[in-house]
């Protein structure tokens, strides 16, 4: 079948009232646009799920259009997004504020190499995609009137809030094992949209390429501080010494 007349009925679904997560004229536009399938292949292009491609989660069309339709960007904006991934979400933005105006990055190398090809593929050479810890964000390029972080954090990462513009917005999955969908502002003011599940953003040593990944290292160190603190047996109250 056409893969536009594919892409056609993949948002005629988003926008219908049992999902109702593609609400913008922008939006519906732009996922019309973008050949989905110059990022993930035909057989999974406009299936609304989530698979895992080189070691990283992509994301179902419509929670890329939940994530879109919180950050609102208008055109021409300057916009970075954190968690490159596949590039399909640059790409989608890239319609609105145009290819150049969009800059993305991410941890692992390997996928900031797949969404360079796959974004110029499409028709979208001129979105910058380069290799970067997420939380350090990319200050040459700043300020930034919308920033995308498609990872969870615990807060909001400062590098990345110093980024936006003073009127700027970023959208990103906030908490832990209980996440929200939030919008902060450059004052760190934030706006909660509703429940997500994403993965946490990665640093340095964690990229799914790395020969030894260091979450291990994080979390023997959490591991350890705990058991510093905790009670040893002959400190535990229901044990009778006597």
């Amino acid at each position: 079948m056409d893969p536009a007349v594919l892409r056609g009925d993949m948002v005629d679904s988003l926008q219908h009232d049992s999902k109702g997560v593609v609400q913008s004229a922008w939006l519906s536009a732009a996922m019309r646009a973008v050949p989905r399938e110059a990022f993930v292949g035909e057989q999974q292009a406009y299936s609304d799920r989530p698979f895992e491609r080189l070691g990283t989660r992509v994301l179902s069309p419509s929670t890329v259009a939940r994530l879109l339709e919180a950050l609102a960007p208008e055109e021409d904006d300057d916009v970075l997004v954190v968690g490159a991934g596949i590039g399909y979400t640059a790409a989608v933005l890239a319609e609105r504020v145009g290819a150049a105006n969009v800059q993305a990055i991410d941890i692992t190398r390997r996928l900031v190499i797949d969404a360079r090809q796959n974004l110029a593929k499409a028709g979208y050479e001129e979105v910058l995609v380069d290799r970067r810890d997420g939380a350090d964000g990319l200050p040459e390029y700043a300020p930034y009137d919308r920033i995308l972080l498609e990872a969870a954090a615990i807060e909001p990462p400062r590098a990345l809030l110093a980024q936006l513009a003073d009127d700027g917005r970023m959208v990103m999955p906030l908490g832990a094992s209980q996440q929200t969908l939030a919008t902060v502002d450059a004052d760190g003011e934030t706006q909660r949209l509703g429940s997500v599940a994403f993965r946490p953003m990665l640093v340095e040593g964690e990229q799914a390429d790395t020969v030894e990944r260091n979450r291990t290292r994080r979390e023997d160190q959490e591991h350890a501080r705990r058991n510093a603190q905790s009670r040893t047996g002959w400190e535990q109250d229901w044990i009778d010494w006597d």
